[in-house]
């Protein structure tokens, strides 16, 4: 806007300055060739009157008639000096070079002059009369007149410029309004505001923009909603198959819950496919439990049952109900209270070490530190780690960083069911190469 603005005042200040100089060209070149024509015409009248040869005498007289006002004239024989110092030497070399009215302006004592000579030459043959005819005229008024030009451009220069200027913000708040509509919708609908419209006005450019970003905007919002219906109905499906898989999963689980205790008294073909059959069983039902827990942070039916923790004692009660006490190296300080969910620690916690104890090796280290504000527990190994590319992935729902490894003993929604858990305390998992993988569980001291 400035910009505009600026634009517009110099715009006014060239114009008043362009139309001062061409009112004083105009205004000298006037005066100058009416004062020359003048002149040339008194010279072409003394050719045809003077009589040769003159005397000193009649040169002055005749001087004297062709003054007028303030004008001097000298008439002289070719090569005598006026006495007047405002005809130049330069000028009289260039007369008697030439036969023709040359000119010059000259300035004495702050006053500037017009001054003019020329040869008086012979009407018949063109040829030399041995007499030249100088000219001085006062450009006085004429400079005057300049002046005043000058006085009534400045006048007018500041209500111009000040009027380019105000015509300069309008056009600039004219102009640039849309530019910023169109900027502050832009950002409104990167910021996922996808019912964002602009307001389109008349026919010009900015107004066909206008229309292309309503359009652009709508056929996105349309396929957001499209997109978000079709996870929507994923996230439903998904749902739904886990729920109704539970009731035979139970009763499957119960079947090989007898076969595994049977397993040792059947032949051993038989017992092998038993011990299997259980072991994929035992699987698919905590794969179909992940999804149901995924399934409810989509939902956003989680829920967390808080109470005030000792950190340590509840990572030492995790590793001790599942056998990896004598494993897992531990430094867990004591009376470090955090308000969580005890059920969704031990989750985290579960699936943290496990991976490590798995895919890493030993020795498997837990390590709680604790500041006023939060508490983090670190589980790190001593394994090859994890590659650079898988490290933004590790989070991700069934992803696998050997694409090549069909299946493994997890469901692949591991580490995500437990990066959900940390954000759902209001914390954070993170994971950074080591040596080993390091995985850092951050969480709140105080109550979301």
């Amino acid at each position: 806007m400035i910009t505009f603005v600026l634009v517009g005042g110099l715009s006014a200040v060239g114009a008043a300055g362009l139309t001062y100089y061409k009112a004083q060209v105009n205004l000298l070149t006037g005066v100058q060739d009416r004062l020359l024509k003048d002149f040339r015409n008194r010279v072409l009248l003394l050719s045809r009157d003077i009589a040769l040869p003159a005397s000193d005498e009649e040169l002055d007289l005749l001087a004297e008639d062709l003054e007028v006002g303030d004008r001097r004239v000298y008439v002289v024989r070719d090569g005598a000096v006026p006495s007047d110092a405002r005809i130049t030497a330069e000028l009289r070399a260039a007369v008697l070079r030439r036969s023709e009215l040359l000119w010059q302006r000259v300035v004495r004592d702050g006053v500037p002059y017009l001054v003019g000579g020329s040869r008086v030459m012979l009407l018949a043959g063109g040829e030399p009369s041995g007499i030249t005819v100088y000219l001085v005229e006062s450009l006085a008024q004429a400079a005057a007149d300049e002046t005043a030009v000058l006085r009534a451009a400045q006048t007018a220069m500041l209500p111009a410029v000040l009027l380019a200027m105000l015509a300069g913000l309008l056009a600039a708040r004219g102009v640039l309004r849309p530019v910023a509509e169109l900027d502050r919708a832009a950002r409104r609908l990167g910021e996922g505001r996808l019912e964002t419209r602009l307001p389109v006005r008349g026919g010009d450019e900015l107004a066909r923009l206008a229309g292309q970003f309503n359009e652009t905007a709508a056929a996105l919002e349309r396929s957001v909603g499209e997109l978000r219906e079709m996870e929507a109905r994923s996230r439903r499906f998904v749902a739904d198959v886990s729920h109704e898989l539970r009731t035979p999963l139970a009763a499957a689980t119960a079947v090989t819950d007898v076969l595994e205790a049977g397993a040792d008294r059947l032949d051993p073909d038989a017992g092998t496919a038993a011990r299997m059959v259980t072991a994929e069983v035992t699987r698919l039902t905590r794969l179909v439990d992940d999804l149901m827990e995924i399934s409810r942070f989509d939902a956003g039916a989680a829920v967390l049952n808080l109470n005030d923790v000792d950190v340590g004692a509840a990572v030492a009660a995790c590793l001790r109900s599942r056998g990896w006490s004598s494993e897992v190296v531990v430094d867990l300080p004591p009376d470090i209270l955090v308000p969580l969910d005890p059920r969704r620690l031990d989750v985290i916690v579960a699936n943290l070490v496990g991976n490590a104890l798995r895919h890493g090796a030993p020795p498997v280290t837990v390590r709680v530190r604790a500041t006023d504000r939060v508490a983090t527990i670190e589980v790190s190994d001593r394994g090859p780690g994890l590659p650079a590319d898988v490290l933004p992935h590790v989070f991700e729902r069934f992803y696998k960083a050997d694409a090549a490894r069909a299946r493994s003993e997890g469901s692949g929604l591991g580490l995500a069911i437990a990066r959900e858990n940390a954000l759902l305390h209001g914390g954070d998992l993170t994971v950074a190469p080591g040596p080993g993988a390091v995985f850092t569980l951050t969480l709140p001291r105080n109550r979301p």
